[in-house]
């Protein structure tokens, strides 16, 4: 069982604001600058406690109806996926390769999705439990690098919490594309709730053997999975460590 240190540890480390952890400091560069993300909501006083439902995630407005023109189910032209495997996943995809974003390794899968890729908006992924998994991955990836504000535009579920979220990542400099490996690497998943239209995922990443986890919620909107932040603004559930890797799908180590 994964032992979830909610951000109430007694250095009170992870109520720190974002710049001032030590796990941002250390893992700056990395998407881990989902710390920023997540943390981002200390710009305007006040964290989040960590638990993170669905329901809390979403930002109150309703997903958008299938686009007229577009594809099967209302996805945009040219993106077709298998959405038949609705099960909760135990493995990874079988056809699991990873794409670098900057020195960030992202897991892909040509099943599962993203299969676009235009600059920062990777898209297209699957309506299933892992496409969701996939998803949370693939479009948090893009928002710490230049051009994120057009994945936020994409991507992001429309309402006040994306309002909120512009306006505070557009205060955090963008992290340089140029910026180097400092060890940090996602290491696993659990889905925590599931529904062919919105889905809460935890991630696990380690760096230095110790691992961390987040959550983050997507929705399906506009024939696609979209973040769906906090209406703070947050896209993430306050970082917290974990005893281990107990109750998480991990991940293959990508190919050095």
């Amino acid at each position: 069982m994964v032992r979830m240190n909610r951000g109430r540890g007694e250095s009170g480390e992870w109520e720190k604001p974002f710049w001032q952890q030590r796990g941002w400091v250390l893992s700056a560069g990395f998407l881990l600058s989902l710390a920023a993300l997540g943390g981002v909501a200390a710009l305007a006083g006040g964290g989040e406690d960590g638990s993170r439902g669905t329901e809390a995630a979403r930002s109150g407005t309703p997903s958008a109806p299938p686009t007229a023109g577009g594809g099967s189910d209302g996805r945009p032209e040219g993106c077709s996926t298998d959405d038949s495997d609705q099960d909760t996943p135990t493995e990874p995809p079988k056809d699991l390769k990873w794409k670098s974003v900057a020195s960030t390794r992202v897991p892909i899968s040509a099943s599962a999705g993203p299969t676009s890729f235009e600059g920062r908006v990777w898209s297209c992924y699957a309506r299933t439990p892992m496409g969701a998994v996939m998803a949370v991955h693939g479009i948090s990836s893009q928002m710490s690098y230049p051009g994120w504000r057009e994945a936020a535009d994409r991507q992001v579920v429309a309402g006040p919490g994306k309002d909120a979220f512009l306006k505070k990542r557009s205060k955090i400099e963008d992290t340089p594309l140029s910026a180097g490996p400092n060890g940090a690497n996602y290491a696993g998943f659990s889905v925590l709730s599931y529904s062919k239209n919105q889905s809460t995922v935890m991630i696990l990443m380690k760096r230095d053997g110790e691992y961390f986890s987040t959550s983050l919620a997507v929705e399906w909107d506009e024939g696609d999975w979209k973040l769906a932040p906090l209406p703070s603004g947050s896209l993430t559930s306050a970082f917290s460590r974990s005893s281990g890797a107990d109750g998480f799908v991990l991940w293959e180590t990508p190919d050095e």
